[in-house]
């Protein structure tokens, strides 16, 4: 996925944005501007302190005026870098609180995302959003909008002693001035295009290491682990060249800051020292300006700097607005709520397209009643996943209605509906944790001795119990430590001990041995007694006592009866498929 490059100087709304998220932490905002405000004049202060030593204590020879202005300026050397620390710690204080909660509301918001969104993007790059963008808003904070406020107010109250102090001095040094301006902004534009390169890179380097890593078994496979390293050698050689330009810019640009300051610095000693000969300026004011000098470019070469931070920190932000902005969430605004369906599953003139333009599933029409079993079949892409992904509320219709207990399943909260749907499917998914978190998904309501009881139906116990530490063994990330048999196995146990009103099995049984799928074929055929079963296998052998069998292709019913119904069918698709396998099985 590219990234789109921004073209704006400084977005005001995106600021705003960011900004507004800081008002449950106003009194922490409040007090890092109120420090920024009191510390530039009180760092401004600290050269004439020492002006007024040179010309009214040590030039006069006064020790005890000396000791006692000596003390305040300690004094007040201490303020400042107490209020400095209270500042720092503040301005960081805020900016992690702010993202604290921004992770949570982006989180909860990806959650409540329709397939859709996880089709068209990356996870590589979604994990970007969630993690380094979040952390990027950070610097908005801690080193963004706050910390250059207190850098022009520094710069200006020093401006306002300087004139105060010497106003002849004070235009020999700000002589160079407008040539750091002009080098700050070239170093600001040039650095910020830097930035956006790196972060384009990074996220298109993070997406290509989720992808490579989750799918390492198929590069290994097809021994394409050449190919993979040579498409990350030439990601990470883009990355780090994008660092490389970025550092290049740092490289010169402060070189060139240093050769303006002592340009300027050169031009004050020059003609500071003959305003002194003629008594124009004082002693204390030539001690003094030096100071007041490197205080005055110091904000002002930082200040590039910081304007590319906060620059980032609204590009990775209005990123992350664009994840809160995306509109495709599953709409909830169902009200009913019913602790236990009946399971009565009926779909009326169902279409539907994942692009909007292709439909999958044309005019979709059946019914089953509660306690029935119905199966579906057909080839790859007729649209049999996409049936129970629709029933699942994962994806909107396209036209057309599902109902179940002849109420639309727009109308239950979304909560309830999927706490009555159990799956099970052929790519299982396993979380890392024990094998007791993974069937219950850390729902505490649900007991360990109601997890054994289901994983006694199903005959996953006896295997669970030769485990180290039975139903605590550790699994690894995507179960890669068990089996395929035992994780189909596991997740058939998730499926059921939550006691669903209907039970989906997509492919359930495909990827395992014949032994555990007789022990799976057992207990589904204890199940769907109690309940609405829907079931998509390819093995016809599984189904063949379903009450009703629903044949698809290319996204329409084309046959639709039992098992014994649709064998009469001449020509039928279901009876040449039966054919084929029965073939297959007696070779």
């Amino acid at each position: 996925m590219q990234e789109r490059k921004t073209t704006k100087s400084l977005d005001w709304d995106i600021l705003s944005r960011v900004l507004s998220m800081a008002r449950p932490y106003k009194r922490v905002f409040a007090q890092c501007l109120i420090l920024a405000i009191v510390l530039a004049p009180l760092n401004a202060f600290r050269p004439f302190l020492i002006q007024t030593m040179v010309d009214e204590h040590i030039f006069k020879m006064d020790l005890s005026g000396l000791k006692n202005l000596a003390i305040i300026y300690m004094v007040l050397v201490l303020v400042i870098v107490v209020m400095r620390y209270f500042f720092i710690y503040s301005t960081a204080l805020l900016g992690q609180s702010v993202i604290k909660d921004l992770r949570v509301k982006v989180f909860d918001h990806v959650t409540r995302l329709n397939m859709r969104y996880f089709d068209k993007t990356p996870i590589g790059t979604a994990t970007t959003r969630t993690i380094n963008d979040v952390e990027r808003i950070n610097d908005v904070f801690a080193q963004g909008v706050i910390t250059i406020v207190a850098d022009i107010l520094a710069v200006l109250a020093v401006l306002g002693i300087m004139l105060y102090t010497s106003w002849r001095l004070t235009l020999i040094c700000l002589i160079t001035l407008p040539f750091l301006v002009i080098a700050t902004y070239i170093f600001k534009e040039k650095v910020k295009a830097a930035f956006q390169r790196v972060r384009t890179q990074i996220s298109r380097m993070n997406a290509f290491l989720q992808e490579r890593i989750s799918g390492m078994r198929v590069v290994q496979i097809f021994n394409a682990e050449n190919q993979e390293r040579e498409k990350f050698k030439e990601i990470n050689r883009e990355y780090t060249q994008a660092n490389l330009d970025s550092i290049l810019y740092y490289a010169i640009f402060f070189p060139v800051v240093e050769i303006i300051s002592a340009l300027a610095l050169a031009l004050l000693i020059w003609w500071g020292a003959g305003a002194y000969l003629d008594g124009m300026v004082s002693f204390g004011a030539l001690v003094a300006f030096p100071i007041y000098l490197n205080m005055l470019f110091r904000p002002v070469r930082l200040l590039a700097d910081k304007l590319n931070t906060l620059q980032m920190g609204l590009v990775a932000a209005e990123r992350i607005f664009g994840v809160l902005d995306d509109k495709s969430l599953i709409k909830d605004y169902g009200t009913k709520h019913i602790d236990k369906l009946d399971g009565k599953v009926e779909f009326e003139n169902v279409y539907f397209a994942y692009d909007d333009k292709n439909d999958v599933l044309r005019d979709i029409n059946f019914c089953i009643e509660p306690g029935e079993t119905l199966a579906i079949v057909g080839n790859t892409g007729s649209g049999k996943t996409t049936i129970i992904n629709i029933l699942n509320r994962f994806y909107a219709l396209k036209n057309g209605v599902v109902r179940i207990d002849d109420q639309d399943i727009k109308l239950y909260k979304l909560d309830h509906l999927r706490s009555n749907l159990s799956m099970v499917l052929q790519d299982v998914f396993l979380f890392a944790g024990s094998v007791l978190d993974n069937i219950r998904l850390r729902d505490d309501s649900i007991s360990e001795q109601k997890v054994i009881e289901a994983a006694k139906i199903i005959g996953a116990h006896d295997f669970i119990m030769n485990m180290p530490n039975e139903y605590q063994f550790t699994v690894s990330e995507r179960g890669s430590n068990l089996s395929m048999g035992q994780r189909q196995l596991i997740s058939f146990v998730r499926a059921l001990v939550f006691d669903p009103s209907i039970l989906i099995l997509d492919e359930a049984t495909s990827s395992i041995d014949t032994e555990t799928e007789a022990i799976i074929q057992y207990a589904i055929e204890k199940l769907i007694d109690k309940r609405t079963s829907i079931i998509i296998a390819h093995r016809l052998s599984t189904i063949k006592h379903a009450d009703k069998i629903m044949v698809l292709r290319d996204g329409q019913i084309r046959e639709f009866g039992n098992h014994h119904e649709l064998l009469k069918i001449t020509d039928g698709i279901y009876r040449a498929m039966y054919e084929i396998q029965f073939e297959e099985a007696s070779a």
